[in-house]
């Protein structure tokens, strides 16, 4: 039943979820002017900034750095090796399916590659 993306329950709980997220950016849309406002013209002398503006920094530095993790992106996939059924996969492998594997992904590399 929870894992029906249609289920009424799941459509409840992401209401709640939503909301969270929205009062989250505003509230640290604040604190974000906030802290500009306190610290950086007495430190740099530079001008204050408006809350909108402090907004647009808090996007800008998700975009740049990838900070406020809201989910688990691809580079932390494999952070700890592949999973231990293709991990026993590989290990389990001649060494022709290993010359075979290889090579095919050399081919996927050389694809990817020629594409960008």
């Amino acid at each position: 039943m929870f894992n029906d993306m249609r289920s009424p329950v799941r459509r409840k709980m992401a209401v709640p979820f939503k909301l969270i997220f929205i009062v989250a950016f505003f509230a640290l849309s604040a604190i974000v002017m906030w802290l500009w406002n306190e610290l950086m013209p007495a430190i740099t002398h530079v001008t204050t900034i408006s809350y909108w503006q402090a907004a647009g920094l808090l996007i800008l530095s998700r975009i740049l750095f990838g900070g406020m993790p809201f989910g688990r992106g691809g580079r932390d996939r494999f952070r700890n090796g592949p999973p231990a059924h293709i991990r026993e996969k590989l290990m389990n492998m001649t060494d022709e399916e290993r010359a075979q594997f290889k090579e095919q992904w050399k081919e996927r590399c050389r694809d990817m590659r020629g594409r960008r």
